[in-house]
This record gives structure tokens, C-alpha cells and sequence, in this order.
């Protein structure tokens, strides 16, 4: 099995987000994403963690929660590695908040 770092923007599938997650202040997965020119569909959520940080550079700053990432068997049978940021990047596409880190083929 190898792994790929992708390190990309990556869109969801419009109007198939998890509404439950949402309401409880998670993103709410979508049904697939686009990458690339092609649809991929999520088949299962093999795991989910958080990532937290501080704020600013000093280390008293408050405690942050910047990371949803996920674990994700998708239709292609490959698994990938994807996370969702809390905060619009500071640079490039200010609604890019999904990104694909790895793939596992």
C-alpha cells in the first residue's frame, strides 16, 4: 500500500451534508467530493480526530479548534485522508474549507 500527500482543495457534493453533525457544531460530511475533474462518493468513515491549537504565538494563548479530520473509504476503493478547516485560509480561495491530505492506494 502506498501513500500519496495530495495537499489540495477539494469540493464537496452540494446539498448532501450530514445536517445532525451540524447541529451539534461539527461539519457535517458530505456524500463525496469533486477532485480533479472526477466524482468521488465516500462508501465509509474508517476514523475522525480533532486538532487543536493555540492562539497566536505566545503559549497562554486561548485553545483553538482548527481541525475536523477524517478517515475516509472511498468509491474508488481507496482510502483518504481529508480535513475540514474552522477558519478560512488566510491566503488563496477564502471558501475552500475541505482538503484532501493523503491517499492511501
Amino acid at each position: 500500500m502506498s501513500r500519496d500527500l495530495v495537499s489540495e482543495s477539494i469540493t464537496p457534493h452540494a446539498g448532501t451534508f450530514d445536517a445532525t453533525a451540524m447541529g451539534i457544531g461539527v461539519p457535517g460530511l458530505p456524500a463525496g467530493f469533486d477532485w480533479r475533474g472526477c466524482s468521488y462518493q465516500i462508501v465509509e468513515q474508517l476514523k475522525a480526530w480533532k486538532h487543536s491549537s493555540r492562539e497566536g504565538s505566545h503559549a497562554q494563548g486561548e485553545l483553538y479548534l482548527r481541525r475536523h479530520h477524517y478517515e475516509l473509504r472511498m468509491s474508488d476503493d481507496t482510502v483518504w485522508t481529508v480535513y475540514f478547516v474552522r477558519q478560512s485560509p488566510k491566503s488563496g480561495n477564502p471558501k475552500a474549507r475541505w482538503f484532501l491530505y493523503t491517499i492511501d492506494e
